[in-house]
């Protein structure tokens, strides 16, 4: 899943920096256009007045034309930058999600080294149990055979006086 949610995020990025492209791109062109249009309003102010009326007369013909294009460049801005702010959105929403992942797998291995450390105390718990026990039975054993020795012995030296 985290995986998942990793390369979703990696796609998600990639698409916002080639919106994020366009977008430049696009208000790059805006920028040229309103700045040719100023251009041509400055170079028709500074001339003589009776070239200016010719000038100025072609000009408000095509402007309109200009003025069109500026608006769709400010429309397409607006969208990109529309669009731009989904993406960060939905790259946050997942950058957060895969964080919160990482975040439930490392308590997981926690947990799961905690449980493991657990269980070998128990086993070695267990393996000191045993060997105790083990060790106080041959203790039993060799005390009883050493009893039962002496006490064979005691039998054997009681027999051996009677026998006197």
């Amino acid at each position: 899943m985290l995986d998942i949610k990793a390369r979703q995020e990696l796609i998600k990025t990639q698409e916002l920096f080639a919106l994020t492209e366009k977008l430049a791109q696009t208000r790059g062109e805006l920028l040229a256009q309103q700045r040719i249009l100023k251009d041509i309003v400055e170079s028709i102010a500074k001339e003589k007045p009776k070239d200016r009326l010719s000038r100025q007369e072609f000009f408000l013909r095509h402007s309109a034309a200009t003025d069109e294009k500026i608006k769709r460049l400010r429309t397409k801005v607006k969208e990109l930058e529309t669009k731009q702010k989904e993406k960060i959105a939905e790259v946050l929403k997942l950058r957060r999600f895969k964080e919160s992942l990482e975040r439930l797998r490392e308590q997981a291995k926690k947990r799961y080294i905690e449980e493991q450390d657990k269980l070998e105390q128990k086993q070695m718990d267990e393996t000191a149990t045993l060997s105790f026990t083990r060790e106080s039975r041959r203790t039993a054993e060799s005390a009883d055979v050493e009893s039962k020795d002496a006490q064979s012995m005691g039998l054997t030296a009681g027999l051996q006086e009677n026998r006197r």
